[in-house]
């Protein structure tokens, strides 16, 4: 593996790790963003391994879009990607909203923790081995 791919991978961990800490100190906003980020690092140490052209985007749908494209899995739903996608901006500024109206919540946090987690554990047999 390369060592790029490792550092992405770490950075990835801890976002999880963040965004677990987080829900468990009701902290909703922090949860959701560092979860996002979580998969968007998983993502790109997938690409950048497989030597992909780096997208310069925090869009997970283009990231996994990118990577159905060149036939790698990353265990993702366009379901997943879409939510992913909507958490972002919401979960970084408050003039956004995730839901009209309405303020994050425990359900859509533990979702996205899942999907973090899912990614990360099934991305690992598509990297390359030492």
């Amino acid at each position: 593996m390369k060592d790029e791919t490792n550092a992405w991978l770490n950075y990835a961990a801890e976002n999880l790790a963040v965004a677990e800490l987080s829900l468990a100190h009701n902290h909703l906003n922090a949860c959701l963003h560092n979860a996002q980020q979580a998969v968007e690092k998983y993502l790109k140490a997938l690409m950048i391994e497989h030597e992909l052209p780096f997208k310069k985007t925090h869009a997970i749908f283009v990231l996994w879009q990118s990577l159905v494209d060149y036939g790698l899995d990353a265990a993702l739903t366009e379901e997943d990607c879409a939510l992913l996608d909507s958490v972002f901006m919401p979960s970084r500024y408050p003039l956004f909203s995730i839901l009209p109206d309405a303020m994050p919540d425990r359900e859509t946090c533990e979702k996205c923790i899942r999907i973090a987690r899912r990614v990360g554990e099934n991305i690992r047999p598509n990297l390359q081995k030492p």
